[in-house]
């Protein structure tokens, strides 16, 4: 038996060999039971439609596959049984439709055409959240006390008018209808993604927001922190946003939870405003839906003319062998996993000191912190070439009244410097804002496109691996007015008997090995928040890299002169260590064989458990088809992270993309192709046929399964 599977909606399973009634009841009574349609195409041909997720239809497949092969008993039709737990009956009506089988629509109700494919910030984004799941990646939070009564009922209705008045609180993600890359590309643009690539945004006329009370005593607060970054968002389904209520006795803890590739930082400043006039309302103030929305920004992306921004980041973009850590490569792994977070404060004082030594050079306190990064990159490589993404808001952009829009805008741009030893410190920030003023006309694009302006292969290797963030104050851009709005609010809310306290934000984790984020406290002090993944860097060195940072900010204003050179100010370091890097991980896919020709599409091969290396090598030379044959490397760990992992390249590139694989990691593949459709790609099919020993009955048998597979794909 050989089986492609069709994620669906509805999912079915394409069988291919005999199949007998007592094989196909004896196989389906080890699963939950549902009422099924089959279909009978000929003897050795059937269509099987199953129930949606989480039915185990892997493990189904890899059962149906693992049967030994029996004589086709004629004619197979299947009648549901009376009652929704009826198993097969062998008989000779028609079958009918599978119980629940249609797609049932996205919670919201009816969408609106599609607004247009992603854009390439969120395209880089999805990809980031695909290939690392369950690690909560640009998933961002903000949280504050709320402090007096607090009419819940009056709560709901006040988000419910923002979901209402937002269209990107009303958006989802859907497989792309027809040719189309990500907004803001055209064709032959080169940004990496073949046309179709990208899922689409669709915007639903409705919208509920999901809001969950926590009684006193219920929650521990870092445990629903961690949960609520974990828990990941269906991005299929509209509201890239939750929000907790926790109950602690002398006040309510308000928790917003919110994916970046939909709503970032500066968003939730302007949806909170948006919430609090709702709410001091009663739930329905005067005024519509709030333009510009998401829509305008994909149609304003859509009509530019990426010839100039492609030119500039040809060149501005950094060289290869640049300094991307400040650490010393090391050969020994940390043994740790997942993130770490740091934190080191500024004083007021010291915080006031680095803004005036900073504006002294015209220079933002930004790009001091930009400066302080490249000397310890520097210091730790004795490169001279150094490179940093810096977090940009993306709103720099010649749309009318863009800073009210809340969508998914902000991107994190590379930043290349040249430091010389004699060089002056002056010189560096100079260097520094004049990149920073050339890049800010092109703040509209993703590092993906970069990556591909720049001649750079996919995921060859990435121009940075640190992400620099500095948040300015709420309301630095229009302070008077800000000023006046907070007071405005607080008086409103002090009618009522209400005080909050100011928001805090919990920056995401990036896929940046360290990321750093600067932000103004309520008291003028400057927070400097580390996150890095464990994997690369162990806390003991991310501590360093942290305290190093933090003691430059803090003694430079103060040691700095006109003269200080590169070499001087790295003095202020001396006998501090150097902290170490773990090595780049290895990629985790394997060129089995590469394509025929571009777009040409890649088939990956799924490793049951337990296979030998090397199982797949044969099918580079049974597989007639066009595309790239690829497989996971030998070593790497068979589980749905690796998988996903290894197929970063393959979605960029653009579809088809199908999996493969022997009996056994049917399981495995249709989990995977699961996990993408999640993201709003188009989900691979499935096509499970063949031995795990790998013999050459097997590898023939899954070649013509795969090639049946991409011949109903295309």
């Amino acid at each position: 038996m050989s089986v492609v599977i069709a994620p669906g909606p509805p999912p079915s399973l394409d069988l291919h060999g005999p199949l007998t009634s007592t094989a196909l009841q004896a196989a389906l009574s080890l699963f939950p039971p549902f009422t099924p349609a089959l279909r009978r195409h000929s003897a050795t041909h059937h269509s099987l439609t199953l129930p949606p997720p989480p039915f185990p239809a892997g493990p189904l497949v890899d059962l149906l596959t693992s049967l030994p092969q029996q004589p086709a008993a004629g004619v197979l039709t299947v009648r549901p049984a009376a009652g929704d737990d009826a198993r097969p009956t062998v008989g000779d009506a028609r079958p009918g439709p599978a119980a629940g089988s249609p797609a049932a629509p996205a919670a919201g109700g009816a969408t609106r055409p599609a607004a247009g494919p992603v854009t390439p910030v969120q395209h880089d984004l999805l990809l980031d959240t695909v290939a690392h799941p369950g690690h909560g990646l640009h998933v961002g939070q903000v949280h504050w006390r709320w402090r007096g009564p607090l009419d819940t009922e009056r709560f709901a209705e006040a988000w419910q008018y923002v979901f209402g008045s937002e269209a990107v609180l009303r958006a989802a993600l859907g497989p792309g209808r027809g040719p189309g890359a990500a907004a803001g590309t055209r064709a032959g643009a080169g940004t990496g993604a073949a046309p179709g690539a990208a899922p689409a945004v669709f915007v639903h006329a409705h919208a509920a927001p999901e809001i969950v009370w926590h009684p006193a005593g219920s929650a521990d607060w870092p445990a629903l922190l961690a949960s609520e970054r974990r828990r990941e968002f269906d991005v299929s389904r509209p509201g890239p946003l939750r929000i907790a209520l926790v109950d602690e006795g002398a006040c309510i803890r308000i928790l917003v939870t919110h994916h970046q590739a939909f709503v970032d930082g500066r968003s939730m400043r302007l949806l909170l405003d948006a919430f609090y006039r709702a709410y001091l309302a009663d739930g329905r103030p005067m005024g519509g839906e709030r333009r510009p929305d998401l829509r305008d920004h994909l149609q304003w992306l859509s009509s530019r003319d990426l010839a100039p921004a492609r030119a500039y980041w040809a060149r501005a973009t950094p060289p290869r062998g640049a300094a991307t850590l400040p650490a010393r490569p090391g050969t020994r792994p940390t043994g740790g996993e997942g993130h770490g977070v740091g934190r080191r404060r500024l004083t007021p004082y010291e915080a006031a000191r680095l803004r005036d030594w900073a504006a002294s050079h015209g220079a933002a306190e930004s790009t001091a912190l930009h400066a302080v990064w490249a000397l310890l990159l520097h210091r730790a490589t004795g490169e001279r070439d150094v490179a940093f993404a810096v977090a940009s808001s993306g709103r720099g952009i010649a749309l009318d009244s863009v800073e009210r829009l809340p969508g998914p805008l902000q991107v994190a741009l590379p930043r290349h410097a040249v430091v010389e030893p004699r060089g002056l410190v002056t010189g560096l920030l100079a260097d520094l804002t004049g990149s920073a003023l050339d890049a800010a006309a092109y703040e509209w694009v993703s590092p993906g496109q970069i990556h591909a302006w720049a001649g750079r292969a996919p995921f060859e290797a990435e121009l940075t691996e640190s992400l620099l963030a500095f948040e300015p104050p709420a309301g630095s851009e229009r302070p008077h007015t800000a000023r006046a709005n907070r007071e405005s609010l607080s008086e409103a809310l002090a009618e009522e008997g209400v005080r909050v306290d100011p928001v805090e934000a919990v920056g995401p984790y990036t896929g940046a090995p360290f990321s750093l984020s600067a932000g103004h406290d309520g008291e003028g002090g400057l927070m400097l928040t580390a996150v890095h993944d464990r994997a690369r860097i162990s806390d003991c060195d991310a501590a360093e890299i942290l305290a190093q940072t933090a003691r430059l900010m803090r003694e430079l204003p103060a040691a700095a002169r006109e003269s200080t050179t590169v070499a001087e100010a790295l003095a202020l370091l001396d006998g501090a260590p150097v902290p170490h890097t773990a090595a780049r991980p290895s990629a985790p896919l394997r060129t089995l064989r590469a394509p025929a020709h571009p777009g040409a599409g890649t088939v990956c091969l799924i490793p049951p458990p337990g296979a030998p290396p090397g199982c797949y090598d044969a099918m580079a030379q049974a597989y007639p088809g066009p595309q790239a044959l690829t497989t996971l490397s030998d070593g790497a760990p068979a589980d749905a992270a690796a998988c996903l992992a290894a197929l970063r390249p393959a979605l960029a590139a653009g579809p088809p993309l199908v999996l493969g694989c022997f009996s056994g990691a049917a399981a495995l593949a249709a989990e995977v192709a699961g996990r993408i459709a999640e993201q709003g790609w188009q989900p691979p099919l499935v096509a499970v046929a063949g031995t795990p020993d790998g013999g050459a009955d097997a590898v023939r048998e899954l070649a013509r399964t795969l090639m049946a597979a991409v011949q109903r794909r295309s």
